[in-house]
């Protein structure tokens, strides 16, 4: 369901290999900056996949998800969330709307980008969220696949990259509430792919 892509340093040895990254502990907050697809829409309340991130890892988990909201939003938004709840993990999953509205993937780059340096002047340890990149042809046929400027920023920032989850889970019509968001069991999808891949990088136990 998911290919997990964890870079430390520039020609370390990736989490395969069996670095992992220090464990989050139960209570400690958690940051999710986001849009929809972390707000939860196409769902009811409590059956998005932060919720159930919450009760399965005991993490207090902020869910800063914004229906609508782009890379550059959420980057806009991310001082104060870093200053109000000086969190442990920052999870970032923007980037959808960007592709939605048709803007240059070098904008929503460069503003994933000044998000993750950000966090990493903070300390704060990020992990990115991959997005599927906009295709009808792919969508209508079941074959979405992650946009490769998530690989490239993961890679060329010693980022932790969960991919495939949403292009898989919005590739299964069963899974979906609409064109671009899962419905609750697509959420659970998610919660429990991502939970499994938390714990293969080591931030969950």
């Amino acid at each position: 369901m998911k290919k997990i892509i964890c870079l430390l340093v520039i020609l370390l040895a990736s989490c395969s290999a069996g670095e992992k990254y220090p464990a989050i502990p139960k209570g400690a907050t958690v940051v999710i900056l986001g849009d929809s697809l972390s707000y939860g829409t196409g769902a009811n309340v409590g059956e998005d996949y932060p919720s159930l991130l919450a009760q399965t890892t005991g993490w207090h988990v902020v869910n800063a998800g914004v229906p609508g909201d782009t890379a550059t939003g959420g980057l806009a938004r991310l001082p104060q969330l870093l200053e109000k709840h000086a969190p442990k993990l920052l999870i970032v999953e923007l980037g959808g709307n960007d592709f939605l509205q048709r803007q240059p993937p070098s904008e929503t780059e460069a503003s994933l980008r000044a998000i993750l340096s950000l966090a990493k002047t903070q300390r704060v340890p990020t992990v990115l969220l991959a997005i599927p990149e906009l295709s009808p042809i792919r969508a209508a046929v079941g074959n979405l696949s992650d946009h490769p400027l998530y690989e490239n920023i993961a890679e060329e920032t010693a980022t932790p990259l969960v991919a495939e989850i949403f292009s898989e889970v919005l590739s299964d019509q069963a899974l979906k509430s609409d064109q671009v968001h899962p419905n609750a069991e697509g959420y659970r999808v998610v919660h429990r792919e991502m939970v499994e891949a938390f714990k293969q990088l080591g931030f969950a136990r």
